[in-house]
């Protein structure tokens, strides 16, 4: 009898998580801003995706988040920078694996003991 009350709760979950809408991202190219448009974009959005010319002139596309928060699992929001019309080095998080503890020199390594 358990076995059916947990196909009827797996079925309806699945019914009414495939029915919300899968949040779509944006994506911006970052030299056709500001660094400050940038960095509002980021902050209102929560997480965008950039746009920009690499080193060897190929087009890079990273994923840019305001906080932890818009990282996965076992990853925190590190300090990173993107090229903008105005700035060259615009100050950004991306998200990235935080390290474990035994690869930390410090308590304060960025990412390192849950420091951002």
């Amino acid at each position: 009898m358990q076995g059916h009350y947990l196909i009827a709760a797996s079925a309806a979950f699945s019914i009414i998580a495939s029915s919300q809408p899968a949040a779509a991202i944006s994506r911006y190219n970052s030299t056709s801003m500001t660094c400050a448009a940038a960095q509002e974009r980021i902050a209102r959005e929560g997480a965008v995706i950039f746009r920009y010319p690499g080193r060897t002139g190929m087009t890079l596309y990273d994923r840019y988040v305001s906080s932890d928060r818009y990282c996965a699992g076992g990853e925190y929001a590190k300090s990173d920078s993107i090229p903008t019309k105005d700035v060259r080095n615009c100050p950004v998080r991306q998200c990235e694996m935080r390290p474990s503890p035994g690869d930390c020199d410090s308590f304060l390594d960025e990412g390192c003991f849950g420091r951002r």
